[in-house]
């Protein structure tokens, strides 16, 4: 079988489909963008670096390779250990709250479908829940 005749039958990945690294950058840049506009989200902005330029970065990294396109985070820092790598940081409902309403907003800026649009979102909820590491309900 060709390679042309592999990528016929292979249906797109999700990367792809939110429109490579373009689309990927986009979500991403709104993602913080929103972060650093909304009051709601100012308590988690809080927790990043004053500069967000790595922030973003790595979210683009690991993002591409969780939506099947290049694996760039396992290639630059080995396995993401996601839960482990946010344990440093208090992370309870608010928190887990307005890191959602910040990638709604970016997920609303895609021009993609909206069964992709709400497939990512439930996905991204789902991992929102498993980063949370208290029960404490900050304020």
């Amino acid at each position: 079988m060709s390679d042309k005749e592999d990528k016929l039958e292979r249906p797109p990945s999700t990367f792809e489909r939110i429109g490579g690294d373009e689309g990927l950058h986009k979500l991403v840049d709104v993602f913080y963008d929103t972060m650093e506009t909304l009051p709601e989200a100012n308590h988690i902005l809080n927790m990043h670096p004053k500069d967000l330029r790595s922030s973003r970065e790595k979210l683009f990294m690991f993002l591409s390779g969780w939506m099947g396109g290049p694996d760039r985070y396992i290639a630059a820092f080995g396995h993401p250990r996601l839960r482990a790598r946010h344990m440093p940081f208090p992370i309870g409902e608010k928190e887990r709250d307005a890191w959602i309403l910040c990638m709604e907003h970016a997920l609303q800026s895609l021009e993609i479908d909206s069964m992709l649009r709400e497939h990512l979102l439930q996905a991204f909820k789902q991992t929102a829940n498993h980063m949370m590491n208290t029960e404490v309900k900050t304020d």
